[in-house]
């Protein structure tokens, strides 16, 4: 389906059930509290999120169709994971990289919401964009950032803000920074890093669920400095995605 036609049938939802109506025009927020309510109700209300989705294939991935495909997936029903299986083998983000990183895990991991071990692998993958040298050191240099590929952040990025409702990312994290003037010593606290001037500890005083401070994950580490953090968010990616 083209974008072009998926443009069309969004246009017409007067042909849609009432149900799918009322879905698609609903505002993102309402969006995300009426997909938990969908999913209790049953089987004819599970059609307005898989119609929702075949109606978003062909657009930017965003939250909705991320909690949309989430709640879906949870669902051990054959005839649910055949239309997941068929139409989003992938999940709705596509997972595109510029040296054949394979992020099949990590999507894994975040549409489960397990947070903890998406964080690790994420920090494994930003080591394999930086090359050998910091697989084996388990840690990047600022310097090895500036050359990451664009394609591979926003892939990272997106699984991580598609799959948290918006909460989590390098997008996220970036956002939070430019708003206190891209002052760090304001942005530890604001995104829970930092409490009484005292950073927080690895792991148990993380916050691994949606209930954690927007903004929380995924983490940097801070103890070399914030070089590092500062390049990841004056890297290309952010405006040539418009994030």
């Amino acid at each position: 389906m083209t974008e072009q036609s998926i443009a069309a049938v969004w246009n017409t939802r007067d042909d849609f059930s009432p149900e799918v109506s009322k879905f698609l025009v609903e505002s993102t927020k309402k969006q995300l509290q009426t997909i938990p309510q969908l999913i209790n109700m049953g089987e004819a209300s599970w059609e307005v999120l898989m119609t929702f989705l075949l109606l978003s294939e062909m657009r930017i991935p965003n939250i909705v169709m991320g909690k949309a495909y989430q709640a879906l997936y949870q669902i051990k029903i054959p005839k649910i994971q055949e239309f997941l299986q068929i139409n989003f083998p992938y999940g709705v983000v596509p997972l595109e990289s510029e040296c054949n990183t394979d992020y099949q895990l990590l999507k894994d991991l975040l549409i489960n919401q397990k947070f903890k071990d998406a964080d690790t692998i994420t920090r494994q993958k930003l080591c394999e964009l930086a090359g050998e040298a910091s697989v084996k050191r388990k840690w990047i240099y600022f310097t090895e950032v500036e050359q990451f590929p664009t394609t591979d952040l926003h892939t990272i990025n997106s699984l991580w803000w598609v799959y948290s409702e918006g909460r989590f990312g390098f997008s996220v994290q970036r956002k939070l920074w430019l708003s206190v003037g891209k002052d760090f010593t304001k942005l530890w606290p604001k995104i829970g890093w930092k409490k009484d001037n005292n950073w927080t500890f690895y792991p148990n005083e993380f916050i691994w669920d949606l209930s954690a401070p927007v903004g929380h994950l995924p983490l940097l580490n801070q103890l070399r400095g914030v070089r590092v953090t500062a390049s990841l968010f004056t890297h290309p990616v952010w405006l040539e995605n418009n994030w």
